[in-house]
């Protein structure tokens, strides 16, 4: 979750010229059920939670992707829960964890995503010359970061990772960080799924999603 001023709210065009499917609650939309679920990633309860439109740094006005979650504030509740788990109290570094979620937005064509994840993963200390090789495969990785990226590669190919990567996975980062990675790679594709679904458009400046590479057999051009 980042910080993102009003001017930077969801563009109400897509990329493609469509408006949302869905769009954030409204100041107005704001009540119990939905701050109570802000307050579950906040680890807060809901009356604690700064309140819709007042412009504190956690207004939930600043965050589309909890304003679009609280349209089901029952089922945000509880996913928010597990989230801030995994990126507040997980074992998984935030330098693999990123470098995860940005192959995986890469993969799966996030511009959403990519946007919002390159500059978490800046703010994490992430060189800038690292988030641009993941656009290039694995060659110029080395160590637990290639294994994490090649981990993502055959989790988001296969549905699954075979016996010999999981035990590189297990050999090199530990079973708790292992486990973690299957996780964080399920949980952000899901939410890719439903954002993309939903037109949610990156932030304003976002870094714009690299071309995928040509497909084999492609000529380049």
């Amino acid at each position: 979750m980042t910080d993102r001023s009003t001017s930077a709210r969801i563009d109400m065009n897509s990329t493609d010229g469509d408006a949302p499917l869905l769009a954030p609650l409204t100041a107005e939309e704001w009540g119990d059920d939905e701050y109570a679920a802000f307050g579950a990633l906040l680890g807060l309860p809901g009356e604690k939670v700064p309140r819709a439109g007042s412009g504190h740094a956690a207004d939930p006005l600043n965050f589309d992707i909890i304003g679009l979650l609280a349209r089901h504030p029952k089922m945000a509740r509880r996913f928010l829960t597990f989230n801030g788990w995994l990126l507040q109290r997980g074992e998984l570094p935030l330098r693999l964890r990123e470098l995860v979620i940005l192959r995986l937005a890469h993969t799966r064509r996030s511009a959403f995503f990519w946007g919002e994840h390159s500059k978490v993963a800046l703010e994490g200390g992430v060189p800038e010359a690292d988030i641009a090789r993941i656009a290039r495969g694995n060659d110029e990785f080395t160590g637990v970061d290639r294994l994490v990226l090649e981990a993502t590669d055959e989790f988001l190919r296969e549905g699954r990772a075979g016996e010999p990567t999981w035990q590189r996975l297990t050999d090199g980062i530990g079973t708790h960080q292992a486990m973690e990675l299957i996780f964080v790679v399920g949980t952000y594709t899901m939410l890719a799924m439903a954002f993309d679904t939903w037109r949610l458009a990156p932030p304003a400046g976002s870094a714009q999603l690299p071309q995928a590479p040509p497909a084999p057999g492609t000529a380049a051009g």
